[in-house]
């Protein structure tokens, strides 16, 4: 499986902010592959703005469509009113590992329970917009077997394929690298026998498969 995350490091976020009917909506948006990552953002969030009047928030900590690995909350807003729209707007990105807050300082002016969905919806998607993302390729790990004269080229094959070489190990009849198959390709390392001659050993490394 492939799919989008945000481009964001460790303990950073990317912010976006929308005003409605005199309130402040203030997205924080970052990079969630578990949730320990979402609660240091939640943190960080009501450490900045402490004063606000709500931090609601949702999160997938997995690929999209991910249904364990999830959460949102309203924050004291009317029941079903900013979590879950958050959650919908995130999950219709079809953006995966991804968290936000969206922190809310009361204008005066009261919105009601649709025209509050209608906004933190909005201020998600906000985030989204200007979002920076990379793909995740999913991987099975296998250990492929060459002698010590092919490890260059097996190397240089690797590289071509877009295919990363983890580990190496060495012992007195070659070297064993351990690289990483896109999951949603079959396996065909044809294209490296024929460059080489000859034909390999590969395996799958089970332990490896979540």
């Amino acid at each position: 499986m492939r799919y989008r995350v945000p481009d964001l490091a460790a303990d950073t976020w990317h912010t976006a902010e929308i005003e409605v009917e005199k309130s402040h909506f203030l997205a924080w948006v970052c990079h969630t592959p578990h949730t320990a990552a979402f609660d240091a953002l939640v943190q960080a969030a009501k450490a900045s703005h402490p004063s606000a009047s709500h931090h609601c928030t949702a999160f997938i900590a997995g690929p999209p469509g991910e249904q364990t690995q999830i959460g949102f909350s309203d924050d004291g807003e009317p029941g079903g009113t900013a979590g879950r729209p958050m959650f919908q707007a995130l999950q219709g990105s079809q953006i995966g590992e991804i968290g936000c807050v969206v922190i809310r300082y009361f204008g005066g002016t009261k919105l009601g329970t649709g025209g509050l969905a209608r906004a933190y919806a909005q201020a998600v998607n906000a985030g989204l917009e200007s979002l920076a993302t990379r793909e995740v390729v999913e991987r099975d790990h296998y250990s492929l077997r060459v002698g010590f004269a092919h490890e260059a080229q097996t190397r240089a094959w690797c590289e071509e394929q877009a295919l990363p070489v983890q580990h190496a190990e060495y012992d007195g009849d070659g070297v064993c690298l351990i690289i990483g198959w896109p999951r949603d390709v079959v396996l065909d390392i044809s294209g490296l026998e024929n460059r080489l001659k000859t034909a390999l050993e590969i395996q799958l490394i089970p332990s490896q498969r979540p």
